[in-house]
């Protein structure tokens, strides 16, 4: 049974939507718990199951839960797929930033890695806070450079071979998917 829920954290509001600030740390912690610990991203490949890092990234968690219900990335392409590294999808035509540090991919090699940045990572790049961008990438290899580029917000628990084989289909010279290949859909789960 899958279970589409409420994702919206409302700090500070109380049940009757009045303001309480006197306990809206109290609200934040109980809310964080109501809130989908998964996501399965159904691709055109395959479905994707992702363990969100509600702990570890709220505000991130919080936006790709939001653009979720607003059906943000329903239909979203992969428009890079960069083998034994990234696979980097979104709707946003800017996309300098994600040019930096692909380009870079192959000088970091030897860096040590933290369990942040293994592969099959959830993540997205960071940008500007007035941007309506928000650009999503599965890490199909370590990224140990990545602290300063990128926010990882959740791990593939389930469909890693989806994601081998998204990795597997034929790019252009600039990494560029030559057929289609993308999200069709997202369900939010609580439990798996």
């Amino acid at each position: 049974m899958v279970s589409i829920v409420n994702c919206s954290r409302s700090r500070g509001q109380t049940r009757t939507g009045l303001s309480n600030f006197e306990n809206v740390d109290e609200i934040a912690d109980s809310k964080k718990y109501d809130l989908p610990g998964y996501a399965v991203l159904n691709t055109s490949k395959g479905n994707i199951t992702i363990e969100l890092f509600k702990d570890g990234s709220p505000e991130i968690v919080d936006k790709f839960l939001d653009l979720c219900q607003k059906g943000h990335f329903k239909g979203m392409p992969f428009h890079h797929v960069i083998k034994n590294y990234v696979i980097l999808g979104g709707h946003s035509q800017d996309s300098g930033g994600i040019e930096d540090w692909t380009s870079k991919r192959k000088f970091h090699r030897q860096l040590p890695t933290s369990p942040k940045h293994e592969a099959f990572m959830l993540g997205t790049t960071k940008i500007k806070e007035d941007s309506k961008a928000f650009q999503l990438f599965i890490t199909t290899a370590p990224i140990p450079d990545s602290n300063d580029k990128l926010y990882m917000f959740g791990r593939v628990i389930k469909g890693v071979d989806v994601v081998q084989e998204i990795e597997e289909v034929d790019t252009d010279t600039h990494y560029r998917p030559k057929s289609p290949v993308g999200i069709i859909n997202v369900i939010l789960q609580q439990v798996i």
